[in-house]
């Protein structure tokens, strides 16, 4: 699963709205063994004020979602995160996380994320693949 999730250029995040409807977005990431990372990049948004932040902050039960799709079914596969997301800003941390998403990502080493960033404490990683055939 680890390998699965390293090797995967993005994610789904879920996440929990004030009035509890979920909140489901595309996201770039980066892992170490006990957090994933992302980042607010430079890529055009109308605001800054982004709802997946405002939910982290009301809520910081996250789940994000990575899986693989093919017409050949014996070749799918996904990995789940369920952790405790949080904030962090100009900070060591902050520095590892970005760091790693730009050795994930070219687009990054031409323009590092100003952040925020925001590091989610893996709890649970569960997935599954429909052959255990570890070349998919």
């Amino acid at each position: 699963m680890r390998r699965r999730l390293g090797d995967a250029t993005v994610a789904r995040l879920a996440t929990v709205a004030a009035d509890g409807r979920p909140h489901i977005v595309p996201i770039a990431f980066a892992h170490d063994d006990e957090h994933l990372y992302f980042a607010v990049d430079e890529k055009p948004k109308r605001t800054r004020d982004l709802k997946r932040l405002r939910n982290i902050a009301g809520h910081p039960g996250v789940s994000v979602l990575v899986d693989h799709y093919e017409d050949d079914w014996t070749r799918l596969w996904w990995v789940r995160v369920d952790g405790v997301a949080r904030l962090i800003d100009h900070d060591a941390a902050a520095q590892h996380g970005i760091d790693l998403l730009v050795a994930k990502y070219p687009q990054y080493e031409r323009q590092r994320p100003r952040g925020p960033v925001v590091v989610i404490e893996i709890e649970t990683m569960t997935g599954w693949a429909a052959d255990d055939n570890p070349a998919c």
